[in-house]
């Protein structure tokens, strides 16, 4: 790969700002054919020449730009989002243009073109998109989204300290400007206590990349990916099951389902956010707000809260029948192996739904309803909340209770399915005789978790001089890695392969009582899944926790690509970039002080029946599990959740009743301490633990 193939990555630096203007540490420039500025700078030629001879200039071709057609009817003030139909529409119009340059010479002198024109959060999403998914480009590191648009996820007041940290200290010594833990709330609001979850970068970015990697709409060869709907769904579902253990270690109770659409909402968020961007503060929604009606012609929305029932009602009857009804009016199987994948599309209401006209565009539209009830016909010219908006809707406590409803219809609808029979679930010749947690200088089989405060570099985003690093401190929940310590005994007399799936889950409800199984397998936290081959005889497996398939590491979250990227292909490979992934210091629950208990389960299942025949050399895959691998089948032909995405069978009532001989669990305690600590190698500028 070339060095020329990252020069688009300048079109991060400051989206907002003119084509012309330097980007980078160096002042690199885009050396644009004048027909390129927009009508505004195409009078004043001189803009060309604002910047000296001296700097590095990347030479933009001209040619002949495809028509941007409704790509531009967004205003550039204004706020985007993937939830909004019309909004959908102009970047999957943008992402077929961009994906449709022959060349990556067309491709940059493409995106050039658009960037001025465009409204700069469409035009990093659909630039984001086209890089991800053209083989010219899909190596390339792609800036996240906190670097960027830095005002989605900090306290506008952090901006002022920053801005007075950049005028006067030069670049190099500058001080992290420090994120208050606590400014959403206080305590006196009871969801406050899951703002560290809600509003963890990691965790916004996670969601929003995923949203990349599965884009609702564009070409049908990037939208169509394997298993999408069903992933839809899994990833959805295990957010919830972390979340509503996240609120037993905080004394709440599970999420009360959002399901009873026109009676108040008791939660509020005041999300004290300003778009940078559109130069307003985010709107907020106040505690028993009612849903309305709504009619905002300037976003081409109107439709009633009847229309979202009507859907509902619907999609609960081609559960009920167990199939669907396509656009010719013909009948389409929810089979046992497709039906979640059919019911994932079209819930979501992506390009994939079988009918968009009958079942609508429910799970969007709900969304969107709940992101305009401060003002849904527009009177106040308001624009939408968080919840409508991809990157920063999990911050807000509705979004778990309309994924706590969302995450019924899907369990409805894996109700009508048949238990796995212990035939299904058991791996003959294959025991698992123990399993244990192990934490370096701790007691076994006790997870530890505690505070980090850790730095983002934000200046991508951010128009201050002099250039340089703008850092930004947040804190966090950590854990203490760890290592699985699994006992297996192969007794077929010869090497057999295995997967190895492990899950945690919680032992009492809210109320301290023993959980019935069917709660409890709703509740199962996929920690991990790896292949495992078996010698004849005892075997013992050692994983550890920082290789999770569900997880990415921080440096790969929060990577700052200002500095040592490599430029030999084969180095960027090893360097490649996949921001989708569940953020690894979120991969336990916080626990308490006193040790939270939960059962962790491990089982090693057929990999006969779970092989998947592909080569994934090169592949970024290990956040597989929510986020598949790019350009390949799902990593396992298993449904996903297995073997917990069913009701059991006849008899089960709870999780030892469950177990078959290749399955074990063992009680484990997540241990939380109350103390805040540096990531090694950072700014040390302040005690390096604190008490609190």
């Amino acid at each position: 790969m070339s060095r020329s193939l990252t020069d688009i990555l300048y079109l991060y630096d400051r989206p907002s700002e003119p084509i012309f203007v330097s980007r980078g540490n160096k002042s690199t420039t885009f050396d644009v054919p004048p027909s390129y500025l927009v009508e505004r700078y195409q009078s004043v030629p001189s803009v060309l020449s604002r910047v000296g001879d001296d700097v590095p200039r990347i030479p933009v071709k001209k040619i002949s730009v495809p028509s941007l057609g409704i790509a531009t009817n967004l205003g550039r003030a204004e706020n985007f989002s993937l939830f909004m139909p019309s909004h959908r529409k102009m970047a999957g119009h943008l992402i077929e243009i961009l994906l449709g340059m022959a060349t990556y010479d067309d491709f940059l002198s493409a995106s050039v073109f658009c960037h001025d024109r465009i409204n700069p959060q469409m035009y990093i999403y659909c630039l984001s998109v086209a890089i991800l998914h053209r083989p010219d480009t899909r190596d390339l590191p792609i800036p996240t989204l906190c670097e960027v648009f830095p005002d989605k996820f900090v306290t506008s007041g952090v901006f002022a300290q920053v801005r007075e940290e950049a005028n006067l200290v030069a670049p190099g010594s500058r001080m992290p400007i420090e994120i208050p833990r606590n400014y959403t709330a206080s305590d006196l609001d009871v969801e406050h206590r899951l703002a560290y979850f809600r509003e963890d970068l990691g965790i916004n970015l996670h969601h929003w990349h995923w949203h990349l990697v599965y884009p609702p709409s564009g070409p049908m060869q990037i939208v169509n990916k394997d298993r999408r709907g069903e992933l839809l769904y899994y990833m959805h579902s295990q957010i919830m099951a972390r979340y509503n253990v996240e609120r037993f270690c905080n004394d709440l109770p599970r999420v009360e389902r959002w399901n009873r659409w026109r009676e108040p909402i008791a939660e509020a968020y005041f999300p004290k956010l300003d778009s940078l961007v559109a130069s307003r503060a985010w709107p907020a929604r106040p505690a028993n707000s009612e849903l309305k009606d709504i009619n905002r012609t300037i976003d081409q929305l109107q439709f009633d809260i009847q229309d979202l029932e009507r859907w509902r009602d619907r999609i609960a009857q081609a559960i009920s029948t167990q199939s669907v009804i396509n656009e010719r009016g013909q009948t389409i199987p929810l089979t046992e192996k497709d039906g979640i994948d059919v019911l994932g599309n079209l819930m979501e209401a992506c390009i994939l739904s079988p009918n968009f006209n009958y079942y609508g565009d429910l799970h969007n539209y709900m969304h969107i309803a709940l992101s305009f009830i401060h003002d849904p016909d527009h009177r106040y010219l308001e624009s939408f909340s968080p919840i409508g908006d991809p990157a920063v809707t999990m911050r807000d406590p509705v979004f778990y209770r309309l994924h706590g409803w969302v995450e019924s219809i899907f369990q409805l609808y894996k109700g009508t399915l048949p238990p796995y029979t212990v035939e299904q679930l058991n791996n003959p010749g294959v025991d698992v005789t123990g399993v244990e947690v192990v934490t370096e200088n701790q007691p076994k089989n006790v997870f530890h978790t505690f505070w980090q405060q850790s730095d983002v570099d934000m200046s991508r985003g951010l128009d201050f001089i002099p250039r340089g690093s703008v850092l930004v401190r947040f804190t966090h929940l950590q854990y203490t890695p760890y290592i699985y310590r699994i006992q297996v005994n192969n007794k077929s007399g010869a090497n057999k392969m295995g997967t190895c799936r492990i899950f945690l889950t919680p032992k009492q409800d809210e109320l301290g009582r023993p959980m019935a199984f069917t709660d409890q397998k709703n509740m199962m936290i996929e920690l991990d899944k790896f292949t495992v081959n078996l010698r004849p005889g005892a075997n013992t497996i050692e994983r550890n926790s920082t290789l999770s398939s569900v997880t990415i590491p921080f440096e790969r979250t929060f990577r700052n690509l200002t500095v040592n990227v490599p430029t030999d292909i084969n180095e960027l490979d090893a360097f490649n970039f996949c921001g989708c992934g569940w953020p690894q210091h979120m991969l336990l629950p916080k626990g308490t002080e006193s040790g939270y208990a939960t059962e962790l389960f491990v089982m090693i299942s057929n990999y006969d029946n779970d092989k998947i025949e592909q080569d994934i050399g090169g592949q970024c895959s290990d956040a597989a599990s929510f986020c598949g691998i790019r350009n390949k089948k799902y990593p396992d032909a298993r449904a996903m959740g297995y073997p917990f995405d069913r009701l059991p069978r006849n008899g089960v009532d709870t999780l030892s009743q469950f177990l078959t001989p290749n399955m074990r669990t063992t009680n484990v305690l997540i241990r939380h301490t109350n103390s805040i600590l540096r990531r090694p190698n950072q700014s040390t500028a302040t005690p390096s633990t604190t008490r609190i």
